[in-house]
């Protein structure tokens, strides 16, 4: 039991600041704090459209080539509307695989977390109960936020 203490207590040191990392910049997400809506006059924060984009797609994007730079030699026509560049996204592998090992080590912390809570044997129904809780509860959330209005 105290190797998977110590398993548990070195992976989840280790996982912590990714964890949080990801579970704020999540939060935020849920909210669509770091996108503007259509619609909408919202702009989020610089740092939090980059927080987001690396969340979502473990990148950033490139930043857009300035207007005076994009103008072409000869003047424009000002009835043709000049398209907006998207700017590309540079997608990080190694950071892609560091999530996938953190997801995994959040899993396994998790399981050996559930494992020591029964090892104790200390209020065996109260931890039923409570994993029971955490598994129905968000399901019951997600189809009553789902019901017609």
């Amino acid at each position: 039991m105290k190797n998977i203490r110590l398993l548990h207590l070195y992976l989840g040191t280790f996982f912590a600041p990714a964890i949080l990392f990801f579970t704020v910049t999540g939060a935020l997400q849920t909210f669509s704090y770091h996108e503007t809506s259509r619609g909408s006059d919202y702009q989020p924060p610089a740092w939090l459209a980059s927080a987001g984009q690396i969340h979502k797609k473990q990148g950033l994007s490139e930043p857009s080539p300035s207007p005076v730079a994009a103008q072409p030699a000869t003047a424009p026509d000002p009835t043709t509307p000049t398209p907006k560049a998207k700017p590309k996204l540079r997608v990080s592998w190694p950071l892609k695989w560091f999530v996938l090992f953190m997801s995994v080590g959040l899993v396994g912390t998790t399981l050996l977390g559930i494992y020591m809570a029964f090892k104790y044997r200390r209020g065996i129904r109260l931890i039923f109960g409570l994993l029971a809780a955490g598994t129905v509860l968000p399901i019951a959330l997600l189809y009553l936020g789902m019901l017609p209005a």
